[in-house]
C-alpha cells in the first residue's frame, strides 16, 4: 500500500486518508472473514476456535504482524487462520465444505452490504438536493437527518470495503492450499485427482500460491492486469448494478 501509494503522486491528506480507510476495511475484514470460520466450526460441532478466543469480531485476536506488516507496505495482508478440528464435525464433508466457505461467504455479504450503502447514501443525497426518492429500498433512510452532501471519504470508504472483500472472496477461492478454495477443490474433485496428487499439491501449496502472486505483481505492473483486482472489481460492479436497478423497480 506504502509503496502504491508514495508513488501515486497525492498530495499528504489523501494518501493518509487512503492508508487509514484500508486499515480498518482490512481489519473489519479480517474479522469478519475469521469469525465465519470459526462460527460455521461452532455450529458443525467444533469449539476449537471459540474455546480459543477466536469466535470473536474484536480485530486483535486475528491479527498476524506479518500480515499486517504486509498489508501496510504492500496493501494485501493476512490474518491468523483460525483453528479447527475437523475430527470434531459432526458430518466431516459437511463440516469441512461449510467452515472452508463461511469465510468466503462473509466477504461476499459484506460486499453487498457496502453495495447497498453507496446506493443508499447516493440516493439520500439525490433526495436532500431536491431530486425525488429513486427506490423504495432507501425510504426509510431517507428520513434520517443527514447533511445534503456526504464527505467523499463515506462514499470511498464502502467502495474500498465493497472491492476489498470481493477481491478476499476471489483470492480465497483460489484452489492452492492453504486457501479455502483447496478445501473445497478437494472435496469435489479430490477422489478424481488421486492421494498422491494432493499431498503434492499440499506440499508445495505456498509455493504455487507465492509464484501466482508474483505473478500476479508483474501482469499488473508491466501490462496493467490485475487478475483478481479486475474479477473483484467486476463482482462488485454487478452487486451495485443489482441494487440500482432494484432501485428502479421499486422507484
Amino acid at each position: 500500500m506504502l509503496i502504491s501509494l508514495l508513488s501515486s503522486g497525492l498530495d499528504t491528506r489523501t494518501m493518509i486518508t487512503y492508508i487509514v480507510i484500508d486499515i480498518l476495511v482490512m481489519l473489519i475484514s479480517f474479522s469478519i472473514h475469521e469469525w465465519g470460520h470459526a462460527y460455521a466450526a461452532h455450529k458443525m460441532g467444533d469449539d476449537t476456535a471459540r474455546n480459543m478466543g477466536r469466535m470473536t469480531l474484536n480485530p486483535i485476536a486475528h491479527i498476524d504482524p506479518i500480515g499486517m506488516l504486509m498489508l501496510l507496505v504492500f496493501g494485501f495482508g493476512w490474518a491468523k487462520p483460525v483453528p479447527v478440528n475437523p475430527r470434531n464435525y459432526t458430518n466431516y464433508r459437511k463440516g469441512e465444505f461449510l467452515v472452508s466457505f463461511a469465510g468466503i461467504f462473509m466477504n461476499l455479504m459484506l460486499a453487498l452490504f457496502a453495495a447497498l450503502a453507496s446506493c443508499a447514501i447516493a440516493m439520500i443525497d439525490l433526495n436532500s438536493a431536491g431530486a425525488p426518492i429513486l427506490s423504495g429500498l432507501v425510504q426509510g433512510l431517507s428520513t434520517v437527518k443527514i447533511l445534503a452532501e456526504f464527505p467523499k471519504e463515506v462514499y470511498m470508504f464502502f467502495y474500498i470495503l465493497g472491492v476489498t472483500n470481493c477481491a478476499l472472496a476471489v483470492f480465497n477461492f483460489i484452489p492452492v492450499y492453504p486457501l479455502d478454495g483447496s478445501h473445497i477443490f478437494l472435496l469435489v474433485f479430490g477422489k478424481l485427482i488421486g492421494a498422491k496428487a494432493i499431498m503434492w499439491v499440499q506440499r508445495h501449496g505456498r509455493i504455487i500460491l507465492y509464484a501466482f502472486l508474483g505473478l500476479s505483481l508483474v501482469l499488473s505492473r508491466v501490462f496493467g492486469i490485475s487478475i483478481i483486482g479486475d474479477a473483484a472489481g467486476w463482482i462488485y460492479g454487478r452487486f451495485v448494478a443489482l441494487f440500482s436497478l432494484l432501485a428502479g423497480v421499486f422507484a
